[in-house]
Order: C-alpha cells, then sequence, then structure tokens
C-alpha cells in the first residue's frame, strides 16, 4: 500500500544521512519514477525533504525534524533499541525490523552519534551460543504458523528418547532462560502442551488452518506441573572442587554449598529423570550422588553399561 510505503520512507529518511532514489525503488521494489512521486507527496504533506544532486546526491531530511520524543529520556530510548534489537536477533521478522527503525526515529541525528553510539551499557541477545541456523528457521516457521494460524506437522523427541509425530496449533513462542519452547494445542492429546523447540526434528508447516481457542497463561506452566510430568526429589550431590564454577552456572545459588575441604555440596529438589542422569554422567567423576540411593545406584549402572562398551577395546 502507498501509505505503508510513505511512512516506510518517511522512517529511513529518519534514520539515514542521504538516500537515492534508485536505493529506495530497489528496496520497495517500485520505479524510481514512483519514489520521485511519493517524495512529492510527503513534501506536500510538510516533510522538510531535500534532493541533492551528483554521484552522491539522494534525498534527506532536515537536521532538526524528528518525531517528538518529550515523553522518552536518551536512555530509555537507547534501551528500547537494544531491546528490539535483541529480538531481532533470535527471530526473523520484517514488523520488528521496521519497529527497530520507528525506535530509532526518536533520536536526533546528534544523540545517534553521541548517545546512542554508547548505548546503555546492556546488549540483549536471546540466541543461545551455538545455535544452528536449523534453530532459527524452526522459530521462524512456528513464528509464521502462530501468525496466520495454521497448523504444523512435527516429529517430536520424547524425553525417554522416543519419537512421536504431531500435529499441533502453536499459539505461543516462549524463551526460558536459554531455551525456546512453543505453546501449542496438541491435536492428538486434545489439550494445550508446551514443546521445547530444540526436541523438534522436523518441522512442517501445513495449509490447513485453525480457529482459535482460549488458551491457558504462560504463566501458569510451572515446572513440576507442566513442564515436566515427573515428582521432584530431595538431592544432595558432592561435585568435586574443579567443577566448581561449571556448578555454579548450573544450580541455584541457595542450593550451593561450599564445604571446608574446597568440595561443592548442592541440596534441593530436582526432578529426576533423562536430563537429570545425562547431566550428571557428563561430570564424569566430578560428581558423587550422595541421597537418594536409588538414584546412586541408576548412576552406578550406567557407567557400568558405558564401561561395557569399551570391555573389548584393545589397548
Amino acid at each position: 500500500m502507498k501509505i505503508d510505503r510513505l511512512l516506510a520512507i518517511t522512517v529511513l529518511l529518519l534514520n539515514r544521512e542521504r538516500i537515492s532514489a534508485k536505493e529506495l525503488a530497489d528496496r520497495f521494489e517500485v520505479s524510481t519514477k514512483t519514489i520521485y512521486r511519493d517524495i512529492d507527496t510527503l513534501c506536500q504533506s510538510g516533510i522538510p525533504i531535500a534532493a541533492h544532486q551528483g554521484t552522491s546526491g539522494g534525498f534527506e531530511i532536515m537536521e532538526q525534524y524528528t518525531i517528538n520524543r518529550q515523553f522518552l529520556s536518551l536512555k530509555e530510548i537507547a534501551a528500547l533499541i537494544a531491546a528490539v534489537k535483541g529480538v531481532t536477533s533470535a527471530v526473523d521478522d520484517g514488523m520488528l525490523e521496521q519497529l527497530l527503525e520507528k525506535v530509532k526515529t526518536l533520536l536526533r541525528k546528534s544523540d545517534r552519534i553521541d548517545g546512542a553510539s554508547r548505548g546503555t551499557g546492556m546488549v540483549f541477545d536471546f540466541n543461545p551460543w551455538g545455535q544452528s541456523a536449523a534453530a532459527r528457521d524452526k522459530i521462524n516457521k512456528l513464528r509464521q504458523a502462530i501468525e496466520n494460524s495454521l497448523r504444523v506437522s512435527i516429529q517430536y523427541a520424547n524425553r525417554d528418547g522416543s519419537e512421536s509425530e504431531r500435529v499441533i496449533e502453536p499459539y505461543n513462542l516462549i524463551l526460558k532462560g536459554y531455551l525456546w519452547y512453543v505453546q501449542a494445542f496438541c491435536t492428538s492429546k486434545k489439550e494445550f502442551r508446551v514443546f521445547r523447540i530444540s526436541r523438534i526434528q522436523e518441522l512442517r508447516l501445513l495449509t490447513e488452518p485453525f480457529v482459535l481457542r482460549e488458551a491457558p497463561p504462560v504463566d501458569r506452566y510451572v515446572w513440576d506441573s507442566e513442564w515436566s510430568k515427573d515428582k521432584e526429589q530431595e538431592m544432595v550431590l558432592i561435585f568435586h572442587p574443579k567443577v566448581r564454577y561449571r556448578v555454579e552456572d548450573t544450580y541455584p545459588p541457595d542450593f550451593i554449598t561450599i564445604l571446608e575441604d574446597g568440595r561443592v555440596q548442592v541440596k534441593g529438589k530436582f526432578i529426576v529423570d533423562e536430563w537429570f542422569y545425562g547431566n550428571l554422567l557428563s561430570y564424569g567423576d566430578g560428581v558423587k550422588v550422595e541421597q537418594p540411593v536409588y538414584a546412586a545406584v541408576e548412576i552406578k549402572r550406567r557407567a557400568q553399561n558405558i564401561m561395557e562398551q569399551y570391555a573389548n577395546l584393545d589397548i
């Protein structure tokens, strides 16, 4: 639509020193003649646009022209920019890119140089370290399905290692810590569930739309009742000093006690499932399960199975 293009051109001119008619035409996939007509329309509406000739020519807006920003301070605007940039780092979304451009227009050109370059001292990046392009693609496809109310077919890996094919109706993307989830209505289970996106092995958008239902609030999903079906157990773990910093990165501070000999005690309630056992085994000989006994026995059994894998290895 022309009005959308006019607004987008205005935003670009507010954020750029100078931009050529050809660049604008390429960006909006119209002719340069159309761009000249758009610029004329903007000038007639009172926006002060200057035209410059030559190889470095183009259009620009007068220095002092800006959107009213009296309700926001420079630091507040910079914080908004940092937050929007963080979201766009994880999700490819043209609407978010436009939002970022619009927020930037709240800054005067001098502020962009003097203030925005310093920023707020904060960087928001919602991409986990090492996140693959495939993971980002899944997030973008789910977002597309949410926006268009389309069903999605997924191949999902369960906690026990089995896989199941499901058709879901996605409602919300959820970022908890460094993990992405999708809240969706599962057509096979006939209820709303939360699926961990990293466990979605395959994802395919379907052309079949769905009728919106009343989804439960996301904040009602507490760990022990919704995010996992296993029950919490009181655990006591003793870690070697060499893994102390990893332990402090993984467990809540109020669970951790540094013993006199330098070892690290972790005491608290945990869900004892496949993830829990796998995580403990990743510490190798750097951890010992003190309580409960059945968990220690299970760790021993799994360690013995690992040893048996190498029993016939000729070293």
